[in-house]
């Protein structure tokens, strides 16, 4: 298999070039009498438009170009990678288009996430659900493989594009750009890009995880998110009541996880291990200890116990033994039993550690707030343990950012001695401080959130999980205004069609963005000038350019 390099050459393999893979079409059909009209530069043109065969091409490719760019950012923290969460293929593919279009043509360190949360929410057969694992299993390997047809009819399209052009300076008699296309040919860089999985908390235990894994991995996941709350308990990340497991029972998740990656020959397979302990307060289980300071010990140690006599066990109660001590858990009427209060942080350092020592690749710590100095206060005492710590951060569109970041602004110049007098801090959210020094200064400290904080706390990946949920919504609002409203079908020209064309938007052309130039294209290389083509002079596709 062969796949063109993203800027990274080590273990990715260059595709043949564009004059190559013809003569080898050539070869191919020497002796091939009977297939008549198949030509040669045909075939090499639709070998090209499909370097990815199957998921498991993908996986392997995407997981090199991730362990590269892992290494890449060892070396240099300014080298993070970035994701948007993804619900629908057809997003996906408008990300990357619009990444090439903006990025010189790269898609360097932009990956794909794809958020449990949007699974639930907009593509389970049961409807909206909230992000609680009861949508069905198949719904997540089902959207990868739709993402990655997407990315790939993206590639087939661009490239298509560029064939036409090639033909067009051929008729011309046009060498120089004939040679320009070409190499534009043999430097292309593709749509597909690293997908990271959520897959929950494994839908199960550690057997229906690795049956789950071995599904998104054939589909074309590279990396697989995996968190320690409890299968059939599952809560949001940003939402109260979740429920941990010992880490004996999250670590057989997470050799399942590794064991599918191998068995299916994705050596290079990501497992992001992501702990919920700073906002989980219960825990279903008791740990299984066989000595003081094992792990089991040491997650029993963060309950909330009371010492007890032995005379004064009362029937049906759960007693632990701790340095020579009688202690009784909390238990909830629910079963569950309840953590110390004030020990998540710690709780959320052990995890990590833990998780690394047993085949962890990357981090992920969900937390309350977007706030650099106490992710970094967590990142700093596990990479004391584990030196190249490195985290994927949920910058969640849950978090109130702007009131969040003014809050630490206020917060910080109060400490400072600076007058906070002309400000609020109950009412920071107000449209009337957009324009204040201090509104400023917090919108200064979130576009640099990325970067401050891949270099302060070991952030490797940043992805936000349901902007394009958001950017919907909201399109779809004030479309549905202007359109149903006074405005009629200027609401949808001025506002859309027209900013299509005016900012370049390729959808535009929405007839093409489906793929009708490259059916139309292989409808000639079927049936050559008797082909029914849908391009012609009286295609209203004409009217964009």
């Amino acid at each position: 298999m062969t796949y063109q390099s993203r800027g990274i050459s080590d273990g990715i393999q260059l595709p043949a070039t564009y004059q190559s893979q013809i003569a080898a079409a050539e070869a191919l059909l020497k002796d091939k009498s009977t297939w008549n009209g198949v030509t040669a530069e045909a075939v090499a043109r639709m070998r090209l438009q499909n370097r990815f065969k199957t998921g498991l091409d993908i996986a392997r490719y995407t997981a090199a170009v991730m362990r590269a760019d892992m290494a890449a950012y060892d070396a240099d923290p300014t080298k993070y990678t970035q994701s948007l969460g993804c619900w629908h293929g057809f997003v996906a593919q408008q990300k990357l288009i619009s990444i090439k279009k903006h990025f010189g043509g790269k898609t360097d360190r932009r990956y794909l996430y794809l958020s449990g949360w949007m699974v639930a929410a907009l593509r389970s057969e049961f409807g909206p659900l909230p992000d609680q694992s009861m949508h069905e299993k198949t719904s997540v390997p089902k959207l990868i493989e739709e993402l990655y047809t997407f990315l790939r009819q993206a590639d087939s399209r661009e490239l298509n594009d560029i064939f036409r052009q090639l033909d067009a300076a051929r008729e011309a008699g046009d060498k120089a750009k004939e040679a320009a296309l070409i190499e534009k040919i043999d430097t292309f860089q593709t749509h597909v890009v690293p997908v990271i999985a959520d897959i929950d908390a494994g839908f199960g235990n550690a057997e229906a995880t690795y049956l789950l894994a071995k599904k998104m991995i054939e589909a074309g996941a590279c990396a697989v998110q995996i968190e320690n709350q409890v299968s059939d308990e599952k809560q949001c990340g940003h939402q109260d009541g979740k429920v941990t497991v010992p880490h004996e029972v999250f670590l057989a998740k997470i050799r399942a996880c590794r064991h599918a990656f191998l068995e299916l020959g994705v050596d290079d397979g990501i497992i992001v291990t992501r702990t919920d302990s700073l906002g989980a307060g219960l825990t279903q289980q008791i740990a299984v200890s066989h000595k003081p300071g094992d792990i089991g010990d040491q997650y029993n140690a963060f309950l909330d116990c009371d010492e007890v006599d032995a005379s004064k066990i009362g029937n049906g109660d759960v007693i632990i033994s701790r340095n020579g001590k009688l202690l009784r858990p909390k238990r909830l009427p629910s079963n569950l039993y309840q953590f110390r209060q004030g020990t998540g942080a710690d709780r959320c350092v052990l995890d990590c550690i833990t998780s690394l020592q047993n085949g962890a690749d990357l981090l992920w710590i969900e937390t309350e707030k977007p706030h650099i100095e106490q992710i970094a206060s967590m990142v700093d005492r596990i990479r004391e343990v584990v030196p190249n710590a490195k985290l994927a951060y949920n910058n969640s569109p849950s978090f109130n950012w702007t009131l969040n970041f003014r809050w630490q602004v206020y917060d910080a110049w109060k400490e400072a001695g600076k007058d906070v007098s002309k400000y609020n801090r109950a009412d920071l959210m107000k449209v009337e401080y957009d324009d204040t020094p201090l509104a400023l200064e917090a919108d200064q400290r979130i576009r640099t959130f990325q970067a401050d904080s891949a270099k302060r706390a070991g952030i490797f990946h940043h992805l936000i999980t349901l902007p394009t949920y958001h950017t919907a919504a909201l399109s779809t609002d004030n479309l549905a205004k202007e359109y149903f409203g006074e405005q009629g079908m200027l609401g949808y020209v001025k506002n859309v069609q027209r900013q299509e064309i005016r900012q370049g938007i390729a959808c535009v052309k929405h007839q093409n963005m489906a793929g009708s130039d490259i059916g139309d294209d292989h409808k000639e290389y079927f049936a050559g000038e008797a082909a029914l083509k849908a391009g012609g002079a009286h295609n209203t596709m004409n009217q964009f350019g």
